[in-house]
């Protein structure tokens, strides 16, 4: 791209810290990111709540891990990740407010048909359609965020929008404990679908959909091809690289955290309520306090420079690898609790960095499909051969197939070791970031 299609009036707006166009309050601004917030917590909850009630399901449903794993891990990301693409497609020429809206009603409806099924292919159906609903959530937040916080306040902004991971998480697995315990599992999808109903018709009637693009220094009105936004990505080597460290950690991260329900249940005798009420506040308070710390950090000044972002992320998922193997070797509830403090919120503090760089890498109409392709590869490795792989092996070191407390937790550490795989991407991803932010979106640091 030559220079010529830089905008140096543009260039020097979007470096003002508050260069959102007069009308556009501050409040509107954040009531917006709150909103979305909310979106990305709801679809959280709603998407990793089964996993709190994996072990009811499996047991009324008689299934094995390997059964249980593709019912409600693998079957809503087939269609979540197929779908990904093409409403992200839609979101970069249309409304992403109406998308977003219809989404979220669409998926919340589902959620309440997981409650109600009464067999297999009832909950088979509902877990899809909580996939196909899903697919039009976040890119289409993610990217309207970007037009309403400029790119130096993106980082942050994201980061604030990450918070919905730990706070959907927390729902996910404290409340819906305590909710299961008491009135079954199948109350607890009625508890969560209900609200995301309601707040999909908020959505709609209070966002007002921003121009694409407004905060850039670059003009990018044509939108550009799935094809050519792709090949765009492919040229962004630290786009690439970001996107499969932050793949490959949901890999190792959510995927164990997707079983971890039920390795607590059966390896320490605890109820889905118990389970729940270890991890849940862990995730809310850790998972919330690394989203904000890493906020902060990127915010200042010695952070400005991506490539000391990328170097922080690699360090620290590298040592919380050490401390997931650790927690699925010992024996030791105490010593298990306790490291849980240190892993659940490393599955956090990547997420709100990733996006913000993500963003900057892309090109305004060519965010929410960088975002759908990290999401892409993001789910294929946590949804899909997570929750299958570890069932499968736990089904096969079990004695005769009948999966236990000891073939789950080998099957666990057979996936511990994925996250070093995540933390050499990061560092690999700083050779080119300065370069490929600047070719996106004409930002020079």
């Amino acid at each position: 791209m030559s220079e010529s299609q830089f905008n140096p009036a543009a260039d020097a707006a979007s470096l003002r810290l508050n260069s959102v166009p007069g009308e556009v309050s501050a409040v509107q601004r954040w009531y917006v990111l709150l909103m979305m917030c909310l979106v990305y917590s709801l679809s959280i909850a709603d998407r990793y709540v089964i996993s709190t009630v994996l072990e009811p399901i499996r047991l009324e449903l008689h299934l094995s891990d390997s059964g249980i794993g593709f019912l409600t891990g693998v079957s809503l990301a087939l269609f979540y990740i197929s779908f990904g693409f093409p409403i992200s497609w839609l979101a970069d020429r249309s409304s992403r407010r109406n998308i977003i809206s219809a989404s979220l009603i669409a998926w919340s409806v589902m959620t309440v048909c997981c409650g109600l099924a009464r067999n297999y292919w009832q909950m088979l159906w509902s877990r899809i359609g909580v996939g196909v609903g899903e697919a039009g959530g976040t890119p289409g937040a993610s990217s309207i965020i970007s037009d309403y916080f400029p790119a130096l306040r993106r980082p942050m902004a994201l980061t604030v929008f990450s918070l919905g991971a730990p706070i959907g998480a927390w729902v996910g697995a404290d409340i819906a404990g305590a909710i299961a315990d008491h009135y079954g599992w199948r109350s607890v999808f009625l508890a969560l679908g209900v609200p995301g109903v309601v707040a999909g018709a908020l959505v709609f009637l209070t966002i007002r959909e921003p121009r694409c693009g407004r905060l850039d220094a670059r003009d990018d009105a044509p939108a550009p091809t799935l094809i050519q936004t792709l090949r765009f990505l492919w040229q962004q080597r630290s786009a690439v690289h970001v996107m499969a460290g932050s793949a490959v950690t949901a890999l190792w991260g959510w995927g164990l955290m997707w079983w971890t329900p039920t390795f607590l249940i059966r390896n320490y005798g605890l109820t889905p309520g118990e389970a729940g009420g270890i991890t849940g506040p862990i995730h809310l308070i850790g998972g919330a306090a690394a989203t904000i710390f890493t906020g902060w950090i990127m915010a200042r000044p010695g952070m400005s420079d991506p490539r000391r972002i990328v170097r922080v992320l690699g360090v620290g998922v590298g040592l919380s690898t050490v401390v997931s193997g650790i927690i699925y070797s010992t024996h030791s509830l105490a010593l298990t609790r306790a490291l849980f403090w240190i892993f659940i919120p490393s599955i956090y503090f990547y997420i709100g960095p990733c996006f913000g760089l993500l963003n900057n890498l892309a090109q305004p109409r060519m965010r929410a499909i960088f975002c759908a392709a990290t999401l892409f590869v993001a789910n294929v490795g946590n949804l899909v051969i997570a929750p299958q792989a570890v069932g499968m092996l736990s089904d096969w070191f079990a004695p005769e197939h009948l999966a236990n407390g000891h073939s789950l937790r080998l099957a666990m550490l057979c996936l511990v070791p994925t996250g070093f795989w995540a933390t050499a991407h990061y560092f690999w991803s700083a050779r080119d970031l300065l370069r490929d932010q600047e070719r996106a979106t004409g930002i020079r640091l």
